[in-house]
């Protein structure tokens, strides 16, 4: 008996599964409050200035 057919049909399945247990969780969201976020946050605005003061060296 073929059951190649079966593999075929477990990925989309999966898939579904997967995506509910995700909303469940609250994977699909994104909070600025986490701690990741806030670091790069952080790096974000140190180059930034460092790009602001490169291009006051450039302009003199």
């Amino acid at each position: 008996m073929d059951l190649s057919w079966l593999l075929l049909l477990a990925c989309p399945l999966m898939m579904v599964f997967m995506m509910f247990g995700m909303k469940g969780h609250g994977h699909g969201s994104h909070s600025d409050h986490s701690p990741n976020s806030q670091a790069m946050q952080a790096q974000l605005d140190e180059l930034k200035v460092q790009i602001e003061q490169m291009k006051h060296e450039i302009q003199k």
